[in-house]
């Protein structure tokens, strides 16, 4: 049998099931070995132990759950857009950064603000950046001040993204919300600041609640997140309601580049001078305790309560130490919450470690090896819940 320092690829961590591809062989449920010269049409041990990956989280996500959650990180930007410009990871934005404000300049601001870890290539943008906010707010240096909000200003410039054509976003938007209109809405909760999925919703002709008004100007209130759309149809003689189909929640817990502030009120402008967000930094737990922020992971860590849930985790790498919480403590307390874990370095990131261990130990706890686009591609989808179907047997009524 071969041990798990021989391993080539991990594909799946799950409670029922651990998939890993050698060189020569595939390891399933940790008894199943597959040699490569038993396997017929595939080249490779990783192809079919992919296969095999893709056909069990298929059948996991094919149950029918009360609830479903999808919490999506930086892997669901990243790469996405057009060619002139794409979604970046951090670590692409600190490079955009070093572009746009110089090395030399940036090792002054290091300087200015006692960062002695700074190294041109290695630095964490979102370090650098806590350190330079605690530093002004003290020392109220006009260079640091300026140096900071250019950071802020390359941010917002690389997540103004255009969603392409056939984007997974809309693969993925069409497959989770084909479910049974007596099921709750599908709530996405996503930590980006670009619009991704809302132009996705907008080509696929869905209804989106946003906890804004639908009244112009567009006024955030959390008690915009309890209504619904249904329709009505006059034709019937009793008055009933069916809910409309293509319709989901979505939640920014981090902000938004169409969120401005106007007095009191956050509104849903296009391009505002200076958009709601919480930047990458330190600051993000203290700055989640406030309004409209505290709304959206209220509301998180109320749904990750409800019984028979689905909690999607798709392109976050854990960082954010107060949704790990939240998550973690959902875990215990919630026996009915199965968790789904997407990324494609879940095999090998120590910041999956803690989950890696627990799916091993839960039956309701998986990690999925699997990059946003593919994972949305295979994403179970019930043609019969299509809007289209769903509009022929209302008209048909």
């Amino acid at each position: 049998m071969c041990t798990e320092s021989k391993t080539n690829i991990t594909v799946l961590y799950t409670g029922d099931s651990k998939v890993i591809s050698y060189d020569d062989e595939c390891v399933y449920d940790g008894l199943t070995t597959i040699k490569l010269d038993d396997l017929d049409g595939v080249d490779s041990t990783e192809e079919y132990a992919v296969e095999t990956m893709r056909d069990q989280y298929y059948k996991l996500l094919s149950r029918q759950f009360d609830n479903i959650v999808v919490l999506s990180g930086a892997g669901t930007s990243i790469g996405i857009g057009t060619e002139s410009k794409k979604g970046q990871s951090v670590s692409g934005l600190w490079e955009k950064v070093v572009d746009k404000i110089g090395a030399d300049t940036l090792k002054k601001v290091a300087d200015a603000i006692k960062y002695n870890e700074f190294d041109i290539k290695e630095t964490n943008l979102e370090t650098f950046l806590s350190k330079a906010l605690i530093s002004e707010a003290f020392e109220h240096q006009d260079f640091v001040l300026k140096n900071i909000n250019i950071i802020e200003s390359v941010i917002r410039e690389e997540c103004d993204l255009t969603l392409p054509d056939n984007s997974p976003h809309e693969i993925f938007l069409r497959s989770i919300t084909s479910r049974k209109s007596k099921y709750s809405r599908v709530k996405i909760f996503t930590l980006n600041y670009d619009l991704l999925f809302e132009q996705a919703a907008s080509k696929g002709g869905y209804v989106v609640i946003d906890g804004f008004s639908f009244t112009v100007p567009r006024i955030f209130n959390g008690v915009n997140y309890d209504y619904d759309v249904v329709i009505r149809n006059s034709q019937r003689s009793l008055s009933e309601e069916n809910y409309a189909p293509k319709v989901f929640h979505l939640y920014k817990p981090h902000g938004s580049l169409d969120w401005g502030k106007i007095d009191e009120h956050v509104e849903k402008i296009i391009y505002p001078e200076k958009p709601v967000m919480i930047y990458p930094s330190a600051s993000k737990y203290e700055a989640s305790y406030e309004q409209p922020y505290f709304e959206m992971m209220s509301r998180f860590q109320t749904e990750l309560r409800k019984n028979n849930t689905l909690l999607l985790v798709i392109g976050f790498s854990f960082y954010d130490k107060h949704i790990d919480t939240m998550i973690s403590e959902a875990i215990h307390s919630n026996p009915s919450l199965t968790l789904v874990i997407v990324a494609p370095d879940v095999h090998e990131n120590n910041c999956f470690k803690k989950y890696r261990e627990r799916a091993l130990e839960q039956k309701g706890v998986s990690l999925i090896s699997e990059k946003f686009e593919d994972f949305a591609k295979h994403y179970p989808y019930s043609k019969i819940y299509d809007f289209t179907e769903d509009m022929k047997r209302y008209e048909s009524v």
